[in-house]
């Protein structure tokens, strides 16, 4: 367990070190407090990320961990609020940069004043996760038994989550400002698109794997077919990890105007959740906890249906990373009292 979450304990270390040295202990306590934060708001995301990785190659489960980390903290927090604030605000990305390390209060409500694109993009990515998981006719394990077995049977309906995702966005544009309800509907639509490609991309792939497999192909054409899936595996991970960080980056701004204080923050709580992926994979978490997937998903809808509120209401961290955090526990304190009766039942049925 130590080996696991080592690199993120030294890293949390070296930002606190660089937090105090540059700003003082005010900046100290802030890059801990964010990085407390990340990790609430994204904890459910390590969970459905480890449900992710454990069908990847190893090679691909270390990339996720250093290049993706990589991505997640400079692409993700940093460059992408950047480019996003770019194409809302009209301006180059010279001119954002220079805004953000030399005017950061500008900058962020730049940033501010384009959170509804960016939580009509995520909002619709995240849910359509989540509707994707809960009209599944062909999950076994129930958690939420007669909730997810009507949502089941539902689900038979042909690209029912497509439709339901639709209906979410149109509701956004019609609940946002007049202003802003074209480009909510044009970013929830980029959403549903890149959740839609992404996945379909994926699940090609991974039924193309399956086939080598089965007819015996070559070493060459499998390294092939696995290096192809898991590009679009990784893809994937990275745009989940990014629908995730956006209310993080947004939240951030109203404790800290400074770029690095907030990068150093989310940083850390971006690499903590990482190993926690990584530790739920290696020590098969998710096959012992069962009902630990389903409250991830659920934790997932919670957050999607936050962000499309979010178009229109105010709605704080606190709230949002609680209840991530509250699904996770539930699920957790299931698992464990149906691993105990399953225990209790095996015991009975053991001759004496």
């Amino acid at each position: 367990m130590f080996r696991q979450f080592a690199p993120a304990a030294g890293l949390t270390v070296l930002a606190l070190v660089v937090a105090l040295l540059v700003g003082g202990p005010q900046d100290l306590a802030v890059v801990a407090i964010l990085g407390a934060l990340e990790i609430s708001l994204s904890f459910d995301n390590a969970v459905v990320n480890a449900k992710v990785l454990q069908r990847m190659h190893p090679v691909w489960q270390k990339l996720f961990l250093t290049v993706g980390i990589l991505i997640a903290v400079f692409g993700m927090r940093l460059v992408l609020p950047v480019l996003i604030v770019a194409v809302t605000a009209h301006l180059s990305i010279p001119e954002v940069v220079t805004l953000a390390t030399n005017d950061a209060t500008t900058y962020g409500e730049k940033l501010d004043m384009a959170k509804q694109a960016i939580y009509a993009f995520g909002g619709t990515f995240l849910f359509m996760i989540f509707l994707d998981f809960v009209f599944d006719g062909e999950r076994e394990v129930r958690w939420l038994t007669r909730t997810e077995t009507v949502l089941a049977r539902i689900g038979k309906l042909d690209q029912l989550s497509v439709v339901v995702a639709v209906a979410a966005i149109l509701l956004m544009s019609s609940i946002t400002d007049a202003a802003k309800a074209k480009t909510v509907l044009i970013s929830g639509l980029i959403g549903l698109g890149a959740y839609l490609v992404i996945n379909a991309l994926d699940n090609l792939f991974e039924e193309s794997m399956d086939g080598q497999q089965d007819a015996g192909a070559s070493s060459t054409g499998m390294t092939k077919q696995v290096f192809k899936a898991g590009i679009f595996t990784f893809l994937y991970l990275e745009v989940l990890d990014a629908s995730f960080s956006f209310d993080g980056v947004i939240g951030a701004f109203a404790i800290s105007n400074k770029v690095l204080v907030i990068a150093l923050g989310l940083g850390v709580g971006a690499f903590w959740i990482r190993s926690l992926t990584l530790y739920l994979v290696r020590q098969g978490t998710l096959s012992e906890y069962i009902y630990l997937d389903h409250g991830a998903h659920w934790a997932i809808g919670v957050l999607a249906v936050i962000m499309i509120l979010q178009v229109r209401f105010e709605v704080p961290e606190i709230v949002t990373g609680l209840t991530g955090v509250a699904f996770i526990g539930l699920a957790l304190v299931s698992s464990v009292l149906e691993r105990r009766k399953q225990r209790e039942d095996d015991c009975e049925l053991e001759p004496v």
